[in-house]
């Protein structure tokens, strides 16, 4: 989950300027955590304590109105609405990685990623990009080598991860739903050596950078043992008591797993 967050942060000043370069400064000063953050947390929150999604969901919108959500979530979240508005967005991936923790086997982990993604976005899209997401994050931690991620995140959800990262560079643009924008984060992390090179490289497509860099770090720090202190720090330096807290306390519990 920190992978994600940290992604998140990294990502935040990068969203919608288009940046198509890997060189850039990993810590911006104006770099944040958005709503990437808060509902990551949130997923946590609801898999530590119990409740439901929904209830979480509107919780931790209306502790943190300001964090960057995209208008549909807003009107739901804002009016604490109960129905689900039928969302392909990305949304639904990037808060997803703390479910690859919190369960033992690869067939929970995606019955329980369709279920914080289906009550807001329960378009087979938005549940599939959820899905891919968490499946990948599962795999990354449980010791699959890249190469049969890749075979059985395409195979499971069907999703082309074969084009090389050099080739989706040079036409790819700012694109908000999963199936737009959750294989490509995929491939930033099957292309990268490290935790920082998956940031580096979601971010360098131009796109939806917070996101793409939420999920893709998400997944390399399954991968690769975790986030290095000197750029965890910083980020987690960003967050304000009560999401830490979650943050400290879903990795006493699950990080050994």
């Amino acid at each position: 989950m920190i992978g994600s967050i940290v992604g998140d942060i990294i990502g935040s000043v990068h969203e919608g300027i288009g940046t198509k370069s890997p060189d850039f400064v990993l810590f911006d000063p104006f770099c944040r955590f958005t709503d990437d953050t808060v509902m990551t947390v949130a997923v946590a929150d609801k898999l530590l304590n119990g409740g439901n999604y929904v209830d979480r969901y509107h919780d931790y919108f209306h502790a943190y109105p300001q964090a960057g959500y995209g208008q549909s979530f807003i009107l739901w979240a804002g009016y604490r609405k109960q129905e689900p508005y039928g969302s392909w967005g990305n949304g639904s991936a990037m808060r997803v990685s703390p479910v690859a923790y919190a369960l033992d086997s690869l067939e929970e982990v995606i019955a329980e990623a369709g279920r914080s993604a289906e009550v807001t976005h329960n378009h087979p899209e938005g549940i599939r990009g959820a899905q891919a997401t968490a499946a990948a994050v599962f795999l990354a931690r449980t010791g699959t080598a890249k190469p049969e991620i890749k075979r059985q995140l395409e195979s499971m959800f069907a999703y082309d991860l074969s084009t090389p990262l050099a080739e989706i560079w040079h036409e790819y643009t700012f694109d908000v739903s999963c199936q737009g924008s959750v294989p490509q984060s995929i491939i930033a992390f099957l292309e990268s050596s490290s935790y920082e090179d998956a940031i580096r490289k979601a971010i360098s497509l131009g796109g939806d950078a917070d996101t793409m860099a939420c999920i893709a770090g998400g997944i390399a720090e399954a991968f690769y043992g975790g986030v290095p202190p000197e750029i965890s720090q910083p980020a987690l330096a960003l967050l304000d008591p009560p999401l830490l807290d979650v943050v400290n306390q879903f990795q006493l519990r699950y990080s050994k797993r």
